[in-house]
């Protein structure tokens, strides 16, 4: 590991460090607290030797006395001089073996001075015994030395310094045992991190997600806490780093395959709650805003969530039509977005593989390519179920979306592992609700525009430019209100006949008023689709010809023309039997 290696870390786990720091510290400090001051008391002894008149004398003399200097501290230290300085004293709550426990001694080499220190909890106690324990190693040092046939001593102690009453305690070191937890908890923080660092392997950047896939990363989609309460991104106002992070994706899926992109996309991921349902609804979202037609397939026949994020109709739908109860032009809804169709899950079928894997299933996926421009399919987690392998062989290819933090490497792995062993195409892979902070990226989208629109403020000012139109273009021109076209129900998968496309590819950014449905009738959703739903776009032959299908400028300075708008009557949808869970 390099140096910004363990600057990343320390940047995406400080935390820890911090945590650790702080109950390293905490911790030497309650130590300290708690720990009873002992006070030291130092005395110092003199040892020398009766020494003759020559310098060889004196020089054996003083080898001598430094050979007994390193047995007197050891005699310091025992038991029996600590219990005749107990006799001396007088002090029976204190056992000998304490007391040697007490006492240290020390000497400089190549000295004859002895530095002998005792600690206690009482500074008076500590200095009597210290002083009582020096008078009584001089008396015992004289009984050690001195020849049973009695003469002078070989060897001579004397007290040098007596003890004073210490000052200060001498433990606990408060201020040195926190600046020690201090860099205790730093180092240990530091290592804990990069341990949780090696041991993570859940997906947070977009190599391992390319090196697992092998193939390259559409989208790098930023947390938003704004798509908690209204997943579907409004994209004519939306300035968010979200918004444009699905701009870029749209881009990429564009050049994907130049000469021939894709349009049957299957939106799907490792696990349940990884963001699929999210990501496809915006997916679709910002295809229609650069004008395409694009349709929504609720595919997700376990726990479908579109029609909860949209606000549409959820009782009949994909299910009904593979089951034949319900024609495709039936069941297709369009959206309070302009150019954006919702085909829903419908009712929930106890064989939602069987169904999917049906030749009608792959039938009606070719209906809605003749129809749309995109055809965007929310597809259940590959895991759990096959119901999104079964889907992939079908439309186009998949994109399969990672989760940052959450979607560990196996699990993608073995999802990649599940499409390719069915030779499922992965067109890309998302990596979906990566933190912004300490990026910047959402911070340079939220600017540029907002600086922008302070810009404009004035101009707008003096114009009847509509809130919705792309900054930089002409107002369009309301057109003459027109009936709605009535579609007939497709004969031999002949494409129903619905209104016509504007030439230049735009589109009309006005939403269609919202009205509540009349309440259908109990005939196996046998819908009559001119009274209840608008008709389907024309299919994109009969639109664009034989030529290749080339992707309109959605950014364009022409002035837009607008599509007539069909004002549909609709009914709220019934959540009571839906699932209280969310997907995010």
């Amino acid at each position: 590991m390099e140096v910004h290696d363990y600057l990343r870390i320390l940047q995406a786990r400080w935390k820890i460090v911090a945590v650790t720091t702080v109950v390293a510290v905490l911790a030497a400090l309650g130590a300290s607290l708690l720990t009873t001051p002992q006070y030291e008391a130092k005395t110092r002894l003199f040892v020398s030797t009766s020494s003759g008149a020559s310098v060889q004398e004196i020089y054996q003399g003083n080898l001598f006395s430094q050979q007994r200097v390193t047995s007197y501290t050891e005699l310091l230290e025992g038991t029996t001089l600590a219990q005749r300085t107990l006799d001396k004293l007088g002090l029976s709550d204190l056992s000998a073996v304490d007391l040697a426990g007490k006492v240290t001694a020390s000497s400089t080499p190549d000295t004859v001075l002895i530095d002998t220190a005792v600690t206690d909890e009482s500074p008076e106690r500590a200095r009597d015994l210290a002083n009582a324990l020096s008078d009584e190693f001089v008396v015992m040092a004289r009984e050690l030395e001195t020849p049973e046939n009695g003469g002078l001593p070989t060897a001579r102690v004397v007290v040098e310094q007596y003890a004073a009453t210490p000052s200060s305690p001498v433990t606990p070191k408060t201020t040195q045992n926190v600046a020690l937890g201090l860099a205790i908890g730093v180092l240990l923080g530091l290592a804990l991190a990069v341990l949780r660092d090696r041991l993570d392997n859940t997906i947070k950047d977009r190599n391992a997600v390319e090196d697992l896939a092998g193939t390259g990363v559409v989208g790098v989609i930023p947390f938003e806490k704004a798509r908690h309460e209204d997943p579907a991104i409004v994209f004519g106002e939306a300035n968010s780093g979200d918004a444009e992070a699905y701009r870029e994706m749209r881009t990429n899926l564009q050049f994907l395959e130049v000469d021939n992109p894709p349009r049957a996309i299957v939106v799907t991921s490792s696990l349940p709650s990884e963001g699929k349902t999210t990501t496809a609804v915006n997916l679709a979202l910002v295809l229609a805003e650069a004008g395409h037609s694009v349709v929504l397939v609720e595919a997700d026949l376990r726990r479908p969530r579109v029609t909860k994020y949209l606000d549409t109709l959820g009782d009949a739908g994909l299910s009904n039509v593979l089951a034949h109860t319900a024609a495709l032009e039936d069941v297709l809804q369009p959206t309070r977005f302009d150019g954006m169709w919702v085909l829903a899950a419908g009712g929930l079928p106890p064989n939602p593989s069987e169904l999917l894997g049906s030749a009608h299933a792959r039938e009606v996926i070719e209906d809605l390519r003749s129809r749309f421009d995109y055809v965007i399919i929310d597809a259940p987690p590959l895991l759990p179920v096959t119901d999104a392998t079964i889907l992939t062989n079908i439309a186009d290819g998949a994109l399969l979306i990672a989760r940052y933090g959450k979607t560990t490497r196996e699990q993608f792995a073995r999802a990649v592992g599940n499409l390719r062993a069915v030779n499922a195409p992965v067109l890309g892979t998302i990596l979906a609700l990566t933190p912004t902070k300490g990026r910047g990226t959402a911070y340079e989208y939220r600017y540029y525009y907002s600086s922008d629109k302070d810009a404009a403020t004035p101009a707008a000012a003096q114009t009847s430019t509509p809130a919705t139109q792309r900054v930089g273009a002409p107002a369009p021109t309301a057109p003459a209100a027109q009936p709605a076209p009535q579609a007939q129900a497709p004969q031999a998968q002949a494409p129903v006949e619905g209104p016509a496309r504007p030439q230049n590819g735009h589109r009309h950014v006005e939403p269609p008023a919202t009205q509540a449905y009349p309440a259908p009738s109990n005939d196996a959703y046998h819908y009559r689709a001119a009274e209840q739903f608008p008709p389907a776009p024309q299919p994109a032959s009969e639109r664009y010809g034989s030529e290749p299908y080339r992707a309109p400028q959605a950014y364009s300075a022409a002035e837009p023309l607008s599509r007539p708008v069909v004002h549909a009557p609709r009914r709220p949808v019934n959540d009571s039997g839906s699932e209280s869970g969310e997907e995010r």
